[in-house]
């Protein structure tokens, strides 16, 4: 008999869950004016809102935090970080910073000005704020089929080359201060970007003399879908499909929250000297100084611990037979998920789900409420809200994805508690003739207006 797949960990420690009545959970949704970031995490039972520093760390990333230097200068954690930052990646430079959104406001500032253009396969939130903030433009380049939610193509990550190829050739190059590559693609559902595509973007990169910028958040489950979904790459080893990916990158950006496992921590990679030494002045003015970042000396050991950690296969099949598991669960139910099931989250289709709900109600934000009321599970929204009002116009950009996110912590929940998410959402499906109408928006910021919006019932 084939033995049945297993965790590649056991668990040390546990922490307690309350389970609340539906009841309180009405009430404190209320009061939290509709936005799940309002909510104290006591009210919450299964937290799926991010899977940004909320995984758990291994023994030997606790074993490295009591080894940190928290020397201001030259800490030996900062070389450790170094040395697993070039192990890993192949970058010789590097920046630490406090999270993945410090590192975009360094770069950007070091790199883009009003008026700029910035390609990409699809710009998630930071990113896009980031940009715009600057008075600069994001633009989206994905290639379609990422858009039909149905349809199974192993790489929904991958950049359009037609279309950026037509950014690029209808734009000054002095305009375009980089192309940046999200990978994995959290907007179009943590789908992967292929090997070939990397390349094949570096080629056109290289021809128009503009550098490329990997958003590395999740960076490893990308190498994950590279190994098991891309000719060639099935007999490579993580480590070696990573050091190839990073030959296609002259810079990186990364939230360390994310697959180096840590609960803070980020940085910036340059393959140029000359670009690292541009950014210092923004690293020290914003973050600290260039060898601690914003981080204490245990931070960054737990983050080179995390990064040697999360490129091994045996990790990377754990975590993405979790989210595959709650996606086949979910699908059992009959319930849309952008397919195929991507490495952090699974992707509920609200359009499809609450197709009676005008989309100036905000599909996926009534989608997200009405699964915390019947459960206490806390997902987001990445659709309407998410999305922003255009700079210009002030109008709400309609995305072609509406999507209630579902991001699964690290080493954190087990399948049990999968098996309650799928329940709880064929449960809200099963009673969705009776969500009658969605929200609407009583305050909000001009830019990233997701994290502190506050809505009521129509």
């Amino acid at each position: 008999m084939e033995l049945p797949f297993a965790e590649s960990y056991k668990i040390k420690m546990v922490e307690s869950l309350r389970r609340s009545t539906r009841e309180e959970r009405e009430t404190w949704i209320k009061s939290a004016k509709y936005n799940l970031f309002n909510l104290r995490s006591e009210q919450v039972f299964i937290d799926l809102l991010t899977d940004s520093g909320t995984g758990a760390m291994s023994d030997r990333q606790w074993a490295a935090i009591m080894l940190g230097d928290e020397s201001y200068a030259g800490a030996s954690s900062y070389y450790n970080m170094k040395q697993a930052i070039k192990n890993v990646m192949g970058f010789d430079y590097f920046l630490p910073t406090h999270q993945g959104r410090a590192a975009e406001n360094v770069l950007f500032s070091s790199f883009v000005k009003e008026g700029d253009i910035v390609p990409g396969n699809a710009h998630f939130d930071t990113t896009k704020g980031h940009i715009e903030l600057r008075k600069a433009r994001p633009v989206n380049c994905v290639i379609d089929m990422a858009f039909d939610t149905a349809l199974v193509h192993p790489f929904k990550g991958n950049i359009d080359l037609d279309k950026l190829e037509k950014v690029l050739s209808e734009t000054p190059k002095e305009r375009i201060p980089m192309i940046v590559i999200t990978i994995t693609c959290n907007t179009t559902g943590g789908q992967p970007v292929s090997m070939q595509n990397l390349r094949e973007v570096s080629v056109l990169a290289k021809k128009h003399s503009i550098p490329v910028c990997f958003d590395s958040a999740r960076f490893a489950e990308n190498a994950y879908f590279i190994k098991v979904r891309e000719e060639g790459y099935k007999h490579k080893s993580i480590k070696e499909i990573v050091k190839e990916m990073y030959q296609y990158a002259d810079l990186a950006t990364m939230s360390s929250k994310k697959d180096a496992i840590v609960n803070i921590g980020g940085f910036i990679a340059f393959k140029k000297e000359s670009d690292f030494q541009h950014a210092w002045l923004y690293e020290i003015m914003f973050e600290g100084f260039i060898t601690y970042g914003g981080m204490a000396g245990r931070d960054l050991n737990a983050i080179a611990q995390g990064l040697d950690e999360s490129t091994e296969f045996d990790y990377l099949e754990t975590r993405v037979k979790q989210i595959e598991y709650l996606g086949k669960r979910l699908t059992e139910f009959g319930i849309p998920v952008q397919l195929p099931y991507g490495g952090h989250a699974i992707f509920i289709d609200a359009k499809k789900c609450l197709p009676h709900i005008p989309k100036e109600q905000y599909q996926a934000q009534t989608l997200a409420v009405e699964l915390y009321i019947e459960a206490g599970i806390r997902g987001v929204e990445v659709g309407t809200i998410l999305a922003d009002r255009d700079p210009e116009t002030q109008d709400n950009r309609y995305p072609e994805l509406e999507f209630l996110r579902l991001a699964v912590p690290r080493r954190v929940y087990t399948n049990n508690h999968m098996d309650v998410v799928a329940c709880a959402m064929k449960n809200v499906i099963d009673r969705k003739d009776s969500i009658k109408t969605g929200f609407k928006i009583i305050k909000e910021a001009p830019i990233l207006r997701h994290f502190t919006v506050e809505l009521e019932r129509i």
